[in-house]
């Protein structure tokens, strides 16, 4: 990886040692923030006679993998860079899809089930709050509570949380609890920053560290109750890690096995400097610049995810007023009228 070899040897990926891999979650690979030295991951490639490296990662990584390409082509190197777009949030731009994310989404029913149990099963007015993550965008959230569809309210990056007033939620959530007794509130890590405010912290991978949304959101309905004289019986769930670290389910393992044989491919052919995802549920190279150009990608507030969130939960649309009207479909390199999942992943 991009850590100092004599701390972090290399791993001889044999038949036998990766046969089983697939069933298991995590990676063998291990992963890490931070320790970019360019000079250090090409005196490896080059001891080690490496002519394919393989970069899996976020848009960041993928900066990363852009710069050891240009370091190549500087140096003189003959080695293919190929990047394959991996984030939990979804948020990289242009892909339909980063792996693993349909896996997260369906480990995260399960929290969700286990807040709705917990809230049902407490009185008086159970609520049941289930925190997941998206640092700056809320796919995660948003598809999950769509698979469920068992949940009240949810909170996400892109639309600011209003706490009280005609479009407040602590008044949707005390009327919802009037109605069926119970209410389950899935909100995205990076939710409220308005309310939790913005940490100055960054961690070695250049991140910003987030501050918890959690406790606060707990504490503003606990204290909003309080005040109306009513008292509620609050859960609160963070699967945390428990969501990122399943084994990939069916339909990720498939898409696992396309993105690493056609990455091979790409790199036999000799292309570099390329990333490989579904756009428009076709398997394509995208060239690295263009894939980050655009990423990390949010939710749109105004798109049909969102519009489907608030059709199923019926919670008000705290989304600011649209400015412009910005079309359905995106025009790229002169080619106009083609979807792609810039703004919103696309649906499998």
């Amino acid at each position: 990886g991009f850590h100092d070899s004599s701390s972090f040897p290399p791993i001889h990926l044999t038949n036998e040692l990766v046969q089983d891999i697939h069933r298991k979650g995590g990676t063998i690979l291990r992963s890490s923030r931070g320790g970019f030295d360019i000079d250090k991951i090409l005196g490896f490639c080059s001891k080690y006679n490496i002519s394919q490296l393989y970069i899996i990662g976020g848009d960041g990584t993928h900066r990363g993998a852009y710069a050891v390409h240009q370091a190549c082509i500087e140096r003189n190197l003959n080695i293919a860079v190929a990047g394959v777009p991996k984030t939990i949030d979804n948020d990289i731009a242009l892909i339909d899809r980063t792996f693993g994310f349909q896996s997260a989404v369906e480990s995260a029913l399960a929290s969700i089930e286990t807040a709705r149990t917990e809230a049902t099963c407490f009185i008086p007015n159970g609520v049941g709050i289930v925190k997941l993550m998206g640092r700056s965008a809320g796919f995660l959230a948003a598809f999950a509570a769509l698979g469920s569809g068992d949940v009240d309210l949810v909170l996400v990056p892109e639309v600011p949380i209003v706490l009280e007033g005609p479009d407040g939620i602590l008044p949707f959530l005390r009327q919802r609890l009037k109605e069926q007794g119970y209410v389950v509130v899935v909100v995205a890590e990076g939710a409220g920053e308005d309310l939790v405010g913005v940490s100055d912290e960054r961690d070695k991978g250049g991140n910003r560290k987030l501050r918890d949304i959690g406790p606060v959101m707990k504490e503003k309905i606990t204290e909003f109750f309080a005040k109306h004289d009513e008292e509620v019986s609050l859960k609160y769930v963070d699967p945390s890690y428990m969501v990122r670290s399943v084994p990939a389910n069916g339909a990720d393992s498939l898409y696992c096995m396309q993105l690493a044989q056609n990455a091979v491919h790409g790199a036999m052919a000799g292309k570099t400097g390329f990333s490989v995802g579904l756009v428009n549920r076709n398997m394509v190279y995208v060239p690295i610049p263009q894939l980050v150009a655009a990423s990390p990608r949010s939710m749109d507030p105004y798109g049909k995810t969102w519009e489907q969130i608030l059709t199923m939960t019926g919670q008000p649309n705290t989304a600011p007023p649209k400015e412009h009207s910005s079309p359905d479909y995106m025009a790229f390199d002169g080619v106009e009228g083609v979807r792609s999942g810039l703004t919103e992943p696309i649906a499998h």
